[in-house]
């Protein structure tokens, strides 16, 4: 099975941190998929740049909207991901419990497959 792990952080946490602060949690982060790739589990994995360079994409009845961020009803957003392949849920609940971010934001595990299955 595969799983997607979304890092979801608080909208303001980024922008509150110290620089120091910042570059040990991406050390860790960086180590952490380093671990999961040596263990053969992880398919991808990214950070995502701030909401303030976002664009949101919408059509309704024909018409398209784009929207620029950032986007003032944000309260938490997605900062990452992490997409496991060939583990079962257990797997990656444990994979997700041990993931550095989860000591500063939620961890949102996610098995992938067609929407229209529940």
């Amino acid at each position: 099975m595969s799983y997607l792990m979304l890092i979801m952080e608080r909208a303001d946490r980024r922008a509150g941190r110290p620089p120091e602060q910042a570059a040990m949690e991406w050390d860790r982060m960086v180590a952490y998929a380093g671990s999961l790739k040596e263990r053969g589990v992880l398919e991808a994995a990214q950070s995502l740049k701030s909401v303030a360079r976002g664009t949101r994409i919408e059509k309704r009845n024909g018409k398209t909207n784009v929207v620029d961020g950032p986007f003032a009803e944000a309260k938490e957003i997605v900062g990452g991901f992490y997409h496991l392949k060939n583990v079962n849920r257990d797997e990656a609940l444990a994979i997700a419990a041990n993931c550095p971010a989860a000591e500063w934001c939620s961890i949102e595990l996610r098995e992938t497959g067609p929407c229209n299955e529940s």
